[in-house]
């Protein structure tokens, strides 16, 4: 009975919890769930501090605008062709967003634009996305995070794919002093959501496979603010940088060469040059060992304007560039060296030189070096990040490093040393020496510049590039039977 019961009340609590964080979700007002802390109501404006509301809807209107100029920049890759139609409203009943009701327009005071927003013609159609249905059976929430705007959650859908759930933080900086100077709870919330919106439109026009993937959205409505919105992305694990420096060099090389990939689509993209303003590695997610970009409301398209190179300072804390003013009134690739500078001082300087193979080094110094001084733009970035993934992957950097070895290996297939392990660094696991091979050369070299090792396993699995991962042990005393390996002894002698 006892067991019943308790079953029973886990059963209840564990409801109680995933209610409690989709109310967060759907409902102002509320705070993201934190151990032993109830919600509370949101703070009064102060005395005397509420501002003019016609300066609300100014800055409603600009934000809107600026949503409706990235959702007509041109269609982005394979968005199809555009059609006219709202762009967060699919028609009922489509296999889009299921809402109980179509959308109505809502017009705020003072003139600032109805809520959904209707961008008009020219916004590409989203396609098939998940929308407030798929949220009706998630499992699993849990809060992720928060920022000076959003509110992050993951929750498990009904399939069993594990997503990301953006909402504006009702307890966030953002809202929270834009209601204490208007006092004007809606038109806040309206000011907040549309740089979730916007950050959606620009997940759909910029669509790569290092930019976050948007899954859908959800409009519903809360008990004072109606339409409140959810953005339904991609889950990516956040960037550490002290956990990325303990990884392997493979691993830390394909995260600088996903983010030169990334500046060069942004340099590129339908929209134009898009420049990240928030640039750090909290606004990245790992998927897979994929850098993506996650947020995107801080991104900027339009380049800077100027009457001479005066204006065009490019400012960083230890240091600042003057770029040219071209005839046009602009600065020229400012968007372009502002993202590839904050790579450097972010990403490049920590992960690409260090622990990488000899032969490969003075390339990749020239590469920081480069990025460091802006001397290089991002096509020529990428161009020389790419020669270094092929020289790797092809195994033309080992050169003659791995020829005239004297030692003698014997073959026993189908074996491996279960113990026997000693670590280094860097490794694929932190309790053994588990690294990657180009072939059984290099094997060999890396067995006889360790002064411990005495025997190495191959195994069947393999990297990102396709190389060949190996256990190297400190002798084989103990030799058992495994298909899936290889393992080899030095002969004695």
């Amino acid at each position: 009975m006892r067991r019943r019961r308790a079953a029973v009340a886990a059963g209840f609590c564990a409801s109680f919890l995933l209610g409690s964080v989709l109310n967060v979700l759907f409902a102002p007002g509320s705070e993201p769930p934190r151990p032993g802390q109830s919600p509370g109501p949101s703070p009064a404006p102060g005395p005397g501090r509420r501002g003019d509301r016609g300066e609300l809807a100014r800055q409603i209107r600009a934000r809107y605008e600026e949503v409706q100029r990235y959702s007509r920049g041109g269609p982005a890759p394979g968005a199809g062709r555009p059609e006219r139609r709202r762009l967060m409203d699919l028609a009922p009943g489509g296999p889009g967003l299921q809402r109980p009701r179509p959308p109505r327009a809502r017009p705020l005071p003072d003139g600032a634009p109805g809520w959904p927003p209707a961008p008009g013609p020219g916004s590409p159609g989203l396609g098939p996305r998940l929308g407030c249905a798929a949220l009706r059976n998630v499992t699993g929430a849990q809060y992720v995070g928060s920022g000076y705007t959003k509110a992050v959650y993951r929750v498990r859908l009904p399939g069993g794919a594990a997503v990301a759930l953006k909402a504006v933080d009702f307890s966030g900086h953002d809202l929270g002093s834009c209601v204490r100077e208007f006092g004007a709870r809606r038109g806040c919330y309206r000011l907040a959501a549309h740089k979730l919106l916007k950050e959606m439109v620009l997940l759909e026009r910029l669509r790569h496979p290092n930019v976050l993937q948007l899954y859908g959205y959800c409009y519903q409505d809360s008990e004072d603010i109606p339409d409140t919105l959810t953005t339904i992305t991609e889950l990516g694990a956040p960037v550490e940088m002290i956990q990325l420096l303990q990884t392997s060099w493979e691993d830390r090389f394909r995260i600088c060469l996903s983010l030169g990939r990334l500046l060069h689509h942004l340099a590129h993209s339908p929209l134009g040059s898009v420049t990240l303003l928030d640039f750090r590695p909290r606004q990245f997610v790992l998927v897979d060992g994929e850098l993506k970009v996650t947020d995107l409301d801080d991104a900027r398209v339009e380049e800077t304007p100027c009457a001479s190179s005066a204006d065009c300072i490019l400012e960083f804390p230890a240091r600042n560039f003057t770029l040219p003013c071209s005839a046009q009134g602009w600065c020229e690739g400012m968007n372009e060296k502002r993202n590839l500078y904050n790579a450097y001082r972010f990403f490049f300087t920590y992960l690409l030189p260090h622990s990488a193979p000899p032969s490969l080094r003075p390339l990749l110094d020239s590469v920081v070096n480069a990025t460091g001084e802006l001397t290089w733009g991002v096509d020529e970035t990428l161009a020389q990040l790419e020669k270094v993934l092929h020289l790797y992957r092809s195994g033309q950097y080992l050169q003659n490093s791995t020829a005239g070895s004297r030692a003698e290996y014997q073959s026993l297939p189908e074996r491996t040393i279960p113990q026997e392990d000693y670590r280094c660094w860097p490794s694929y696991h932190h309790g053994s020496c588990l690294l990657s091979v180009f072939n059984l050369a290099e094997a060999v070299h890396i067995c006889e510049s360790h002064a411990q090792c005495r025997a190495f396993v191959v195994t069947n699995q393999t990297t990102w590039t396709g190389r060949q991962l190996v256990f190297f042990k400190t002798g084989w005393s103990q030799v058992v039977p495994d298909p899936s390996k290889t393992t080899y002894v030095k002969a004695s002698g």
